[in-house]
């Protein structure tokens, strides 16, 4: 049977809601605190009239309530009897309560703020009050104030038994470093493109087994060949991958106008790569990457990586991109949200592959599992497209067969 349990006559007119002493679902017994009211000089608690289960609950932290006002819904127990008999009884002990003055005062002559529920529970833990900073409104003392205050108590005790000073065998002490000029432009830039582009990132996981197989397969036979050790890596496959996406969904390889009304279709495939060089992050591009082969692309990007870590980039390296690729593979990791390099529309942030069980429709078989996270300006493409791009990607990937069809 469900009941409204409303607020008894305390002899005020009004008064408001400092905390809420029960949750919803909670079994409430008869005269178990409900509420915790305070009024110009006073708080009580306010308690249940019956004993039930809370359904709901009418009134937030805050509110200011008078007499009759609903507070509460139970779904009260059958052998809740004579409930106008309990709902009329309540007054009267409000009243007795009524007399207890909140800003009693401590041992130290201070005046405390704090319910009634709140100084019982200091008792019990044998806790001074005085000793608390109180957090609520008005800098009323909490149920949470006290909690935390004998966690640390506790953390205390445990470090005097150890002989910790916390005074002494804790250092606090700090270091500045001046932000260098490429940071602070970096920052800028990264900071207006967060704030100008609204991103939205497509997560995905692909099998590059295959792939991988190939790869260690070709530089085997190419170290054979030439005596030489082959430097192709996973990298360059995705990149070339990439370049004949974009050739697929022209979407990716465009920019938005300055004023923001038009998309710039760009007939030309560049793609930007990200490095990492002592803290500081370069994107040298890659030029015209979908009329290059495999070996021609992988021999630029050795050649542009080194040119980078050694601080020996122009302008034109690092300028006309139309697509970036952040690989954090070599340094681990998992999924990531890559922050897109304006104007472009779409940056594909690659992480560490890992050794996963993969079924295949028989049973499971270890497979090779590279991350893959696209970011994209919602402004100029919608997620359908978006998945459809990071798909095709994941399929040629997958099995780099598809790259000839």
């Amino acid at each position: 049977m469900d009941i409204e349990v409303k607020m008894p006559d305390i002899g005020v007119d009004e008064v408001e809601v400092i905390e809420i002493l029960v949750e919803l679902n909670e079994k409430v017994q008869i005269e178990q605190g409900l509420i915790a009211v305070e009024g110009e000089k006073t708080s009580m608690e306010i308690p249940s009239p019956i004993s039930g289960v809370v359904k709901k609950i009418y009134i937030e932290i805050g509110d200011k309530i008078q007499t009759s006002s609903i507070i509460m819904l139970f779904d009260a127990h059958d052998n809740s009897v004579n409930i106008n008999k309990n709902i009329q009884d309540v007054p009267k002990l409000e009243k007795k309560i009524l007399k207890q003055d909140i800003f009693l005062k401590s041992k130290k002559n201070i005046p405390i703020h704090a319910t009634p529920v709140v100084r019982r529970l200091a008792r019990n833990l044998n806790i001074e009050l005085c000793d608390i900073i109180g957090t609520g409104p008005k800098n009323r003392i909490l149920k949470e104030d006290i909690e935390l205050y004998k966690k640390n108590l506790k953390i205390n005790t445990i470090l005097e038994s150890n002989n910790i000073d916390l005074n002494h065998d804790i250092s606090f002490e700090i270091e500045e470093i001046e932000l260098s000029y490429l940071q602070k432009a970096i920052g800028n830039n990264l900071h207006k493109n967060w704030n100008d582009i609204p991103h939205v990132t497509q997560f995905d996981e692909v099998d590059i087994t295959i792939l991988e197989k190939f790869r260690q397969k070709y530089n085997c036979e190419k170290r054979n060949e030439k005596n030489e050790i082959s430097k192709i890596t996973i990298l360059v496959f995705i990149i070339k991958i990439v370049a004949y996406a974009l050739e697929k969904f022209p979407i990716f390889n465009s920019s938005l106008n300055k004023n923001n009304t038009k998309i710039i279709l760009k007939k030309y495939i560049n793609i930007g790569v990200a490095i990492d060089v002592n803290n500081e992050l370069f994107v040298p591009v890659l030029k015209d990457v979908n009329k290059k082969n495999i070996q021609q692309l992988s021999d630029e990007l050795i050649f542009i990586s080194e040119k980078t870590r050694k601080k020996n980039l122009n302008t034109s390296d690092m300028t006309k991109g139309c697509f970036t690729i952040s690989n954090l593979g070599g340094i681990g990791g998992g999924w990531f949200s890559p922050i897109i390099n304006a104007p472009e529309v779409a940056i594909l942030g690659i992480s560490k592959s890992n050794i996963k069980p993969l079924w295949n429709g028989k049973e499971f078989s270890p497979s090779l599992m590279l991350p893959l996270s696209l970011s994209y300006d919602h402004r100029v493409i919608n997620g359908a497209y978006a998945a459809r791009f990071i798909t095709f990607i994941g399929k040629l990937l997958s099995d780099i067969h598809f790259l000839v069809m």
